[in-house]
């Protein structure tokens, strides 16, 4: 007879209400079989009002090696740790927490994915004129690496003028602040285009045409990257496409996002060689 009782594997997953969309598993899981190693990688749905008793729960597992946070939690999780790495501090938000001699810490590897979409993972340049499309959670990583690299014109458009002036009191950083309608106007010369909000992802409400329609005033080697990543092809990417810029897909920032958890999780550094088997994956 085989053996009844299997050893535990050690485990790290992802955390967030609802949680059944996350490509997280697939990533780190695909990473764990091309190192052989023997763990797991889950999705786990946690409620707000349950997130509490979720880390107090996993503090005394010690099968768990830690857990990357997406929405809702992102900022509700700096409360209950032990120590937030500076980054994540400043950016108001964490997406990784792990154990450390300190206990419960936490990190922002958005940041690494946003460096990443933009071309700058290892020396930080100036992303030129650049706009960014929302003024949410998503959008606070890419502000934060934007002003790391002295970005030398960040223009905001938002649909409320309020959250916008609110994250660049909070974040102490220059920029100016639109509206959507006024992205003819906005998006003239522009080097980088972010759209660091739902718009266009499936569920949500689609890029205005006016946004969509705007690219054409941007300049001719614009580099367009949109966090949404499904669909893998937005309306925002098609038109950038279209004109001959640089379109930048979620992917790019999700898979950029993961490489740094993985390595806190598992203290093993990601097989990067195979993106390209990894990304077929992640779109079949």
């Amino acid at each position: 007879m085989g053996d009844l009782f299997h050893e535990p594997l050690p485990y790290a997953e992802v955390i967030g209400d609802p949680i059944y969309q996350s490509k997280s598993p697939l990533i780190h899981g695909f990473w764990l079989q091309k190192l052989g190693l023997r763990a797991e990688y889950r999705a786990t749905r946690v409620r707000a009002d349950g997130l509490a008793a979720y880390l107090e729960k996993r503090r005394v597992d010690s099968d768990w090696r830690g857990c990357n946070v997406t929405i809702p939690h992102k900022q509700d999780v700096l409360r209950h740790l032990d120590f937030v790495l500076p980054t994540a501090r400043r950016v108001g938000a964490v997406n990784c927490v792990y154990r450390t001699r300190k206990g419960l810490s936490g990190e922002n590897s958005d940041i690494d994915g946003v460096r990443e979409a933009l071309d700058m993972p290892v020396n930080e340049r100036d992303p030129g004129i650049t706009c960014l499309i929302g003024a949410g959670g998503a959008a606070r990583a890419a502000l934060h690496v934007l002003d790391s690299a002295g970005a030398s014109e960040i223009r905001i458009l938002v649909r409320r003028p309020e959250r916008a002036e609110a994250l660049l009191a909070e974040f102490g950083v220059t920029a100016s602040i639109h509206r959507f309608a006024d992205a003819a106007t906005v998006f003239a010369g522009a080097n980088t285009i972010i759209n660091a909000s739902p718009l266009g992802m499936a569920g949500q409400q689609r890029m205005p045409v006016a946004m969509l329609e705007a690219l054409a005033v941007t300049a001719a080697d614009a580099l367009v990257f949109d966090m949404v990543y499904l669909p893998l092809e937005t309306d925002l990417l098609a038109a950038a496409r279209a004109l001959g810029h640089r379109p930048v897909d979620g992917l790019t920032m999700l898979i950029g996002q993961a490489e740094l958890a993985f390595n806190l999780f598992f203290h093993a550094e990601a097989p990067r060689q195979h993106d390209a088997e990894l990304r077929k994956l992640l779109t079949a």
